[in-house]
């Protein structure tokens, strides 16, 4: 009760700001209108336009969430419609700077000095101001030039209230909308609240920062600056200051020198890497995050929004993608079937025939014109008629292609930065899917057998020994503790078989 008196008094609140921006009526309700209108007591609606940017200045100011959940709302297509998503997608992760004082006490509290002993100086004027946090730029007391983010004071404990009201609202949809099961809400708000919890959590922005620096080691057209360990904890970071020029400013990139081509090739190529080389992408590359150095290479900042797509899901976008760019609609349909993502009681000629009329307009558009992102998106609404679930990895992942098909349009709108990948997503199929591959996971799966059979020799001695004894009782779960689940470990089928051969021949020898 006091959690659902809590939540409603949050929603009322939450509705009067909706109603003031006009964007409560945008709900499809009964009597949205008249709700709003009277919640805004007859004063005319305080924004004007379509119907999302109505809703995103509500977001605005409703605060951080709401900020981070409108951002999360523009990559469901599915939910909000693609003219919304598109408005949503350009809401500014801006807030008015908090004080400097208590940035400085913040620093103090987490690294437990004086600031004068961390920093020789420390800019009071913030470069940057977010919904989570600050940037400040300073020098080290060693002479390093860094910049210093700041969490901001008490943004915790909002996350917490607002997330909660997002988790019971879903849980209440799930309740009482059977037919909108199928989007996961629930699922959503928890994946949401897991990646705000990591973006709470400098460290884990910082560890984040390190694991793609890692990646891309020995790659000079790709940076991610250094993190200054000493200088970090929970509510602080301390990156090395990145100097360049945003990557979709083209006229300065062309006065400073620069091939815009080169560095839209440099930025298909990273893009690629991060996805199916590695899995492990940032998934807030917009223009204020990405810079182009003096040797006209790429520096990335912001690792607040990672995302990972595991190998199995690789495979399936390489396909699909490869599917689409062939006009093999049939492909893209049995590989969503393979990966389970349709269930296999559907139609996969009716799913060829969707992926036929979604790819067409877009594909048979000029080469610079056609857009990835936008077909995943428009794939992902077609999902309620083949009960296809939503997959929140897949939907982080437009996000980020959406944005990155942006910037290469920016540098170059002749050029499809997805042609220019092209070659490298055909390579990594081949190496991945090609006979090559499955001859590596089978020797791979072979290698894995032989570094288990100490163990198993071992216990094939014990077990021996108890025969010896008087017998054992091998029972199911001990056979499976003994040779492993052979589906997951890719044990081949006679190691089973060689073991109660060894069995038979202890028994006979005693």
């Amino acid at each position: 009760m006091i959690r659902a008196a809590r939540n409603l008094h949050r929603l009322l609140a939450i509705a009067r700001v909706l109603a003031r921006h006009d964007a409560l009526s945008i709900a499809d309700l009964p009597m949205a209108g008249l709700v709003s209108a009277a919640l805004r007591f007859g004063r005319r609606p305080a924004t004007v336009g379509r119907p999302g940017e109505r809703l995103a200045d509500a977001l605005s100011e409703l605060g951080p969430t709401f900020i981070k959940l409108g951002q999360a709302l523009s990559t469901r297509a599915d939910l909000v419609g693609e003219e919304m998503a598109a408005d949503l997608s350009h809401l500014q992760d801006r807030l008015p700077p908090f004080p400097a004082k208590d940035a400085r006490r913040i620093i103090v509290e987490e690294l437990g000095r004086p600031v004068s002993e961390i920093f020789s100086s420390f800019d009071d004027e913030p470069v940057a101001a977010a919904s989570i946090a600050q940037v400040h730029f300073a020098i080290t007391t060693e002479g390093a030039e860094v910049a210093v983010k700041v969490l901001r004071p008490r943004v915790a404990e909002a996350f917490r209230r607002d997330i909660d009201l997002l988790g019971w609202l879903a849980e209440w949809v799930e309740l009482t909308q059977p037919r909108l099961r199928r989007l996961r809400l629930v699922d959503s708000v928890r994946t949401f609240a897991e990646s705000v919890a990591l973006e709470m959590d400098l460290r884990f922005e910082a560890a984040a920062a390190a694991e793609l620096a890692e990646n891309f080691a020995g790659d000079e057209t790709f940076r991610v600056p250094a993190v200054d360990w000493l200088r970090t904890g929970k509510r602080v970071m301390t990156l090395e200051r990145v100097y360049g020029i945003p990557v979709d400013e083209r006229e300065r990139l062309i006065e400073a020198g620069h091939d815009v081509d080169v560095i839209l090739r440099k930025a298909a190529e990273v893009f690629f890497n991060m996805v199916f080389r590695d899995g492990f992408f940032h998934a807030d590359m917009h223009p204020g995050n990405l810079f182009v150095d003096a040797g006209g290479n790429l520096v990335a900042v912001d690792f607040g929004i990672m995302g990972r797509v595991e190998q199995r899901t690789r495979r399936f976008l390489g396909e699909m993608l490869i599917g689409f760019l062939n006009g093999n609609y049939r492909r893209v349909a049995e590989v969503h079937f393979e990966a389970g993502y349709v269930p296999a009681d559907k139609s996969v000629d009716a799913f060829t025939q969707a992926s036929r009329s979604i790819a067409e307009p877009i594909l048979g558009r000029p080469l610079h014109e056609i857009s990835v992102a936008r077909l995943l998106g428009q794939l992902f609404e077609v999902t309620e008629t083949f009960a296809m679930e939503t997959q929140p990895q897949l939907l982080l992942l437009q996000k980020s292609m959406l944005v990155a098909e942006g910037i290469g349009r920016r540098l170059d709108p002749t050029v499809n930065m997805w042609q220019l990948a092209r070659p490298l997503i055909e390579s990594w199929m081949r190496r991945n899917l090609g006979p090559e591959a499955r001859l590596r996971d089978m020797a791979m799966g072979a290698l894995g057998s032989f570094e288990r059979l100490p163990r198993l020799l071992a216990e094939l001695e014990k077990s021996v020994a108890m025969l010896a004894e008087g017998g054992i009782r091998l029972r199911p779960e001990t056979l499976r503790e003994i040779v492993g689940d052979r589906r997951a470990r890719r044990i081949p089928g006679w190691v089973p078989w060689l073991i109660a051969a060894a069995l038979a021949v202890g028994v006979a020898l005693k």
